[in-house]
């Protein structure tokens, strides 16, 4: 079997195993505090779960490809399906995922930067994470209602994997994230599902433009 086929079969049973986690996972940092222990998540849920993920890794594993980096696009999967459930669960993105994951994010590509074959640039990364982080605070500080501070710990870490391949690549995954947002918005305010002032989280609009944007990134790379 070729190595690219080794790499996607791996890649999508690391979803399926860590994307049945995440119910259980994004249900604890949602509800801190409450009775885990009495506390179900329905067979159906932890499915649909486990299939996201797995989808979700094996186009990473099929379009990265063997390269360093995609073992740290792969840890970074489960952690950005988990924040994304809590944000629509619980409207926030817990402290506990994503200064760890901007941390982790660094040091591992970081790591990725010194094995051959890597297809980014670390100090790009680096100046990538702080320029999104520094931009989502000043739209923050504009807007204090349309972006939480949650949403300015999580820009860090996805404008490195964005920038790790290019700033045409930051800019592209970036406006990913806003298109995605407002076309949903608009759409439940069509439907009539939201009003003008209905709090809607940007935390998985944020994640998914970042998705698209790395697959388009290491598709051209």
């Amino acid at each position: 079997m070729a190595p690219h086929v080794l790499v996607v079969c791996a890649a999508a049973l690391w979803g399926l195993a860590t994307g049945s986690a995440v119910p259980r996972t994004a249900h604890r940092l949602a509800a801190p505090g409450a009775d885990h222990e009495s506390t179900a998540v329905s067979r159906a849920v932890r499915i649909r779960s486990a299939l996201l993920g797995c989808l979700v890794c094996a186009a990473l594993g099929q379009v990265v490809g063997v390269r360093p980096e995609l073992a740290v696009w792969l840890l970074l999967a489960p952690v950005g399906l988990t924040l994304a459930r809590v944000d629509l669960t619980a409207m926030r993105l817990p402290d506990a995922l994503t200064l760890p994951a901007a941390a982790g994010t660094a040091l591992a590509l970081g790591g990725a930067a010194l094995l051959p074959a890597h297809a980014g640039s670390w100090p790009r990364a680096l100046l990538g994470g702080l320029a999104l982080g520094v931009g989502y605070f000043g739209l923050m500080v504009i807007n204090p209602s349309g972006m939480a501070f949650g949403d300015v710990k999580l820009a860090p870490t996805l404008g490195m994997a964005l920038a790790w391949y290019g700033w045409p690549v930051l800019l592209t995954g970036t406006v990913l994230c806003f298109g995605c947002g407002a076309l949903v918005a608009l759409v439940l305010l069509a439907t009539r599902r939201a009003g003008r002032h209905t709090a809607i989280p940007f935390g998985p609009f944020m994640l998914a433009g970042t998705l698209g944007g790395v697959l388009l990134g290491a598709a051209a790379h």
